[in-house]
């Protein structure tokens, strides 16, 4: 009887699911327009790929730290791989039309890099992470994601003051002969981690590869509807800074905030800002996966020390204004860096990691953890 009457409820709370993610489409479709619309269903497809198919950027980082375990890097590697193909000739060929994500290297680039990769590995979530992981309901996200939002807003506020300490060029492959150097140096950084790799870890799981499929697909689909690579820390800055001038803050003090583009954004609707409406996606892609299974979103509140609290609060703060400095995230400057030939791209990768490898040694002092 019991299993009788869960049935047909599970069934109706999916179609429920289906029916809302649709609605919602169908609403910024109509509010905004079909690009719009477009965008928050590839932001859907983001949040349900990343949840569904366990596809992450911290976890497998510390994966490889702790266990000497590469697969979900080689499945990072493998996405950025399929993206670089087909995005270097389309930008190539599509000049103003679409753009990457390009930017320079400058010691706050390195140090928001390192410092990023600390916090996330204390929040265990990146910039599309932690949107995951507080969309399923996990705790420490959804305590850690306004504190992003704000260090994003934060952190853009004094971009400039930082970006004045000196940068190099930006630099850049492009084309055809750009995409054929990455996918060298993708081959190098995946056969790097095959000789750190313990012997029983060398191997990638099936479910990796489709989630990487997907994601590269989804990115591609990413730059074809909006004209730029996949992004998420500049959505979440929007928000505070969007919450920030409601209150009546004066943002013209700040070079970043001032910008007539930027101005701009700040008076349109979040649901006309791609990266906002990817991130959004993100957030609601994750919840519909967390839902539509059996335990749902049963997620309890851990039994954690005030310290750990706090660390979470800190390290998401910390997260938003350290990748402001470092012109992203493990998406924006990792993911779409590289993928689109910014060099930056790989000095983030290795800030990053080192500063990761910090992070995932503080978690228990912290109190996130029992043990390492």
């Amino acid at each position: 009887m019991t299993g009788g009457a869960v049935a047909p409820r599970r069934v109706f709370q999916r179609g429920g699911l289906i029916m809302a993610a649709v609605f919602a489409v169908l609403a910024v479709t109509l509010f905004a327009g079909l690009r719009f619309g477009l965008m928050l269903t590839i932001g859907l497809g983001f949040g349900i790929a990343l949840e569904g198919l366990r596809f992450g950027f911290a976890g497998p980082w510390r994966a490889m730290i702790l266990r000497r375990d590469p697969a979900g890097i080689w499945a990072q590697l493998l996405a950025i791989g399929v993206v670089t193909m087909f995005a270097l000739p389309l930008i190539a060929s599509n000049p103003g039309e679409l753009n990457g994500a390009r930017a320079p290297v400058g010691f706050a680039m390195v140090a928001g890099a390192f410092i990023f990769g600390i916090a996330m590995q204390v929040v265990l979530g990146c910039g599309s992470g932690t949107l995951v992981n507080a969309g399923s309901g996990n705790p420490v996200s959804l305590v850690a994601l306004p504190f992003f939002a704000i260090g994003s807003f934060a952190g853009a506020y004094h971009l400039f003051w930082w970006t004045d300490l000196g940068t190099l060029p930006v630099l850049n492959l492009a084309g055809w002969s750009g995409a054929g150097v990455t996918l060298a140096l993708l081959a190098a950084a995946a056969l790097l981690f095959w000789t750190l790799a313990a012997p029983e870890n060398r191997r990638l799981p099936r479910r990796l590869v489709i989630a990487a499929l997907v994601l590269a697909a989804l990115a591609v689909l990413n730059l074809v509807v909006s004209g730029q690579p996949w992004g998420v820390v500049y959505g979440l800055g929007l928000w505070a800074a969007k919450a920030a001038v409601a209150g009546g803050a004066d943002l013209s003090g700040s070079a970043f905030w001032a910008a007539p583009a930027t101005v701009e954004r700040l008076k349109a609707s979040v649901l006309t800002d791609y990266t906002s409406l990817t991130d959004i996606g993100i957030i609601l892609g994750a919840f519909f996966v967390a839902s539509w299974r059996a335990g749902g979103l049963s997620q309890r509140l851990p039994k954690l020390p005030p310290r750990a609290w706090v660390a979470a609060i800190v390290a998401g703060f910390l997260l938003g204004y350290s990748s402001r400095l470092a012109f992203g995230c493990n998406v924006g400057a990792y993911f779409s860096g590289i993928a689109t030939g910014s060099l930056h791209g790989w000095v983030w990768f290795a800030a990053a990691f080192g500063g990761s490898v910090i992070g995932v040694r503080l978690r228990p002092a912290l109190g996130l953890e029992a043990r390492a």
